[in-house]
C-alpha cells in the first residue's frame, strides 16, 4: 500500500511541474508560485521532511545570509582603505 502511494505522489508531482512549467511559460507567476508550494509540500512527505526541519533549515540559511551581507557590507570599506595611489591616464 504505501509503495502503490508513494508511485502516485511521484505521478502528481510530475504532473504538477508540468502544469507549473506552463503557467510560468504563459506569465501566471502567482499560479505557478502556488502549484510549486503543493510541489514543496508532496516532495517533503515522500522525503519523510518535517515542518520543524524545513523551519530549521531555513533558518540556517537566513542566519548564513545575514552573515554574507555583514561581510559585504565591510568589503567596501576594506577597499576604500587600500585604493591604489596611481591611476593610469591614456
Amino acid at each position: 500500500m504505501v509503495v502503490n502511494s508513494e508511485e502516485q505522489l511521484h505521478s502528481i508531482l510530475a504532473a504538477l511541474e508540468e502544469c507549473r512549467l506552463g503557467l510560468i511559460e504563459s506569465a501566471n507567476q502567482e499560479t505557478a508560485h502556488l502549484v510549486g508550494l503543493a510541489i514543496l509540500e508532496i516532495r517533503m512527505k515522500l522525503n519523510r521532511i518535517s515542518d520543524s526541519d524545513l523551519k530549521a533549515l531555513c533558518d540556517a540559511m537566513l542566519a548564513d545570509q545575514s552573515l554574507a551581507e555583514a561581510s559585504q557590507d565591510l568589503k567596501p570599506l576594506h577597499r576604500q582603505r587600500w585604493r591604489p595611489v596611481l591611476k593610469v591616464i591614456k
